[in-house]
């Protein structure tokens, strides 16, 4: 059953019924992690996929095959879509998970096992921007309407998988009792290697410079770009229409500044001071 027209609604957000079903949900939330897995985490569209392929290629010691022959979705799950369960193997090592949940949802599981939890967070004007192409894409989401329209939904938290303020504040705040390394967009950007560093070492998965070179060359957004088990090429026009929106559209920081007027902007940055302040001082972003 395709669900393209169905919203759920979970612990007070909306999500599309294609993917998640109430079963799904609770299950998620239930999940009983084990101190070996490696949880993603991010709020839609904050460079998930680009992660997902840097996490594949550590863990398979920079060798290619694996994220060129089985789609990210089966090698990266996502805990709370509908298909979990049967893609989820039982499996010795580390599971690579990935969920877009906002962290009240995951907290009381999480804390039983301590697994190690990776947020990846973006800009989150560049976020908009993705976000609202994707709606234009991807048939499972609400028509996004106007620019201006989806950034009012954006700064009321109304949009499908919440608010981004409330989704980076919960998983802020959960820095001191959860093993959480937290990272941006615009580090991968600004530093592939030394990101890959900081993982590896994290994840305590130590790579060799050979390695690492491997893992730059595979996840360039030209790589990842004509990768059919990462671009979404493999998913049905029907569900996913590329004739609107590519889902790999540019892969860059600032975007936004193509799409905000001076006056949204303004909008945007008073909603930022209001709800993050300096909360977020340690991401590298800029607002302007």
């Amino acid at each position: 059953m395709s669900r393209l027209d169905v919203t759920e609604s979970f612990a007070g957000i909306r999500l599309p019924g294609h993917l998640h079903t109430q079963e799904s949900l609770e299950f998620a939330s239930t999940f009983p992690f084990r101190h070996s897995d490696v949880l993603l985490v991010t709020f839609p569209k904050s460079g998930t996929t680009w992660m997902q392929e840097i996490l594949t290629l550590i863990y398979s010691s920079g060798d290619p095959h694996p994220a060129k022959s089985i789609p990210n979705w089966a090698r990266n799950p996502w805990l709370e879509h509908i298909y979990f369960k049967d893609v989820l193997q039982e499996r010795e090592g580390p599971r690579l998970l990935t969920t877009h949940l906002p962290q009240q949802v995951m907290a009381a599981a999480l804390r039983k096992a301590k697994p190690k939890v990776i947020y990846l967070a973006r800009n989150p004007k560049d976020v908009l921007v993705s976000y609202y192409h994707f709606h234009r894409m991807a048939n499972f989401l609400p028509d996004p309407g106007s620019f201006n329209e989806f950034l009012l939904s954006f700064l009321d938290g109304t949009v499908h998988y919440g608010s981004w303020f409330e989704h980076i504040k919960g998983w802020l705040s959960c820095q001191e009792e959860l093993d959480v390394l937290y990272m941006t967009y615009e580090e991968l950007h600004q530093d592939l290697e030394g990101s890959v560093k900081r993982l590896s070492a994290f994840l305590g998965r130590p790579m060799q410079p050979g390695q690492i070179n491997a893992i730059e060359r595979h996840c360039s957004f030209t790589s990842m770009s004509k990768n059919t088990m990462v671009n979404c090429t493999l998913v049905p026009r029907e569900i996913m229409d590329s004739s609107k929106s590519q889902f790999m559209r540019k892969g860059i920081v600032g975007d936004w500044r193509d799409h905000f007027s001076s006056q949204q902007c303004e909008l945007f940055n008073k909603k930022y001071q209001q709800e993050i302040g300096g909360r977020c001082q340690q991401f590298q972003w800029t607002m302007d």
